[in-house]
């Protein structure tokens, strides 16, 4: 039976989402392929995994390089010949103390828009000829909560907080519905999940308040492993529909 093959954005950090997912996956019989801008750290967490008995790899991954998310798809073609699921997990924390739409940094959006949007987009468009080779891939991207600040029309009685992520997350939100109908003629499904409020930013006092990583990233997982009858186009909180 062909090894099913999961590459996960950002997992360069034990604490992370990104991590929890892989761990998950690799529990699952996937080989999993941990990436990040700086390829030492996800080699840490990918070795963590070895000794764990699972099959992991670390590969470099800037999602502001168009050549390197090419080079990545050119080296899992050449190994494996397919990607069974992609996790656009990775996401730049560019703004968290902003209040207001008035008072955010366009460069802090642009910044989050190349990560969290035109990254992903990108990468889908690499890996593409990876995903059809699979017989039924799964794309999750994890968004946040933020973005319902935007999606609700702003009517939360409060002003806009973290303007370049909620307004960034909000389009990759949109951006998963796009992608979804471009391949709805084909197997490949394509959700957005919120994880939730995650404790993974300690310098932010989250885990004070926040759920571990490994029970967000459930959710994650339930998207990344849906059936062929499973939905698509859809944002997801823990396997319920968000309306």
């Amino acid at each position: 039976m062909t090894t099913k093959v999961a590459l996960i954005t950002g997992t360069s950090r034990a604490i992370g989402l990104g991590f929890a997912v892989a761990r998950q996956l690799a529990q699952l019989d996937h080989h999993v392929l941990l990436t990040a801008r700086d390829v030492s750290r996800a080699e840490h967490l990918a070795a963590r995994l070895r000794r764990e008995g699972h099959q992991a790899t670390a590969l470099r991954l800037d999602l502001t390089d168009a050549a390197g998310m090419y080079q990545a798809a050119d080296h899992i073609a050449h190994r494996f010949g397919h990607l069974d699921v992609l996790i656009n997990n990775a996401s730049g924390a560019v703004d968290f103390t902003v209040l207001s739409a008035l008072d955010a940094d366009l460069d802090a959006v642009r910044s989050a828009l190349d990560v969290d949007v035109l990254g992903p987009w990108r990468l889908v468009q690499a890996t593409l000829p990876l995903l059809q080779a699979a017989p039924a891939a799964r794309v999750v991207n994890v968004t946040s909560v933020s973005a319902r600040q935007i999606a609700t029309g702003l009517d939360l009685g409060a002003s806009l907080r973290a303007p370049a992520h909620s307004f960034a997350k909000h389009t990759l939100d949109v951006l998963t519905t796009v992608l979804a109908r471009a391949l709805e003629d084909t197997p490949i499904l394509v959700n957005a999940v919120d994880p939730g409020e995650t404790a993974t930013h300690p310098e932010r006092g989250d885990e004070g308040h926040a759920r571990p990583a490994a029970d967000s990233a459930r959710g994650v997982v339930w998207a990344a492993t849906l059936g062929e009858n499973g939905p698509t186009g859809k944002l997801f909180r823990d396997t319920r529909p968000v309306t």
